[in-house]
């Protein structure tokens, strides 16, 4: 099984997502969170481990490693600024907006990214 880009990442955001709401990640809140299969999750964390980007104790928690950490607290960052970036510009809900930032903050380059960032900044919506 071969985990995409957008498939590690959303990964890794949701594990930094649980860490912050609950303390910890568990493999059953992650596949509860992505709407996927236990399996998935296993296979997923798997190679997430084994490429240094989470800790995963035997039936245990689930951590970020610095590596983790870093990767995900930046696609965490991305998925805030778009989400902003639509409610402002567009006027889309919340809802609609995360939705869409959710599927934009993988694919979008770094220059879109950086022109949303001065954006924001220039309408005083970020730092």
């Amino acid at each position: 099984l071969m985990v995409n880009k957008e498939s590690m990442e959303m990964y890794l955001e949701t594990i930094l997502l649980l860490e912050k709401s609950e303390g910890h990640a568990h493999g059953v809140d992650i596949s509860k969170k992505l709407g996927v299969s236990k399996a998935s999750v296993t296979k997923a964390t798997k190679l997430l481990k084994d490429d240094g980007y989470i800790i995963k104790e035997p039936y245990g928690t689930i951590t970020l490693t610095d590596k983790g950490r870093t990767l995900s607290e930046e696609v965490y960052r991305k998925h805030k600024m778009i989400t902003l970036y639509l409610e402002d510009s567009l006027k889309v809900s919340n809802i609609i907006a995360a939705d869409n930032a959710c599927k934009l903050e993988h694919i979008l380059s770094e220059d879109i990214i950086d022109a949303i960032e001065a954006y924001l900044i220039k309408r005083g919506l970020y730092e």
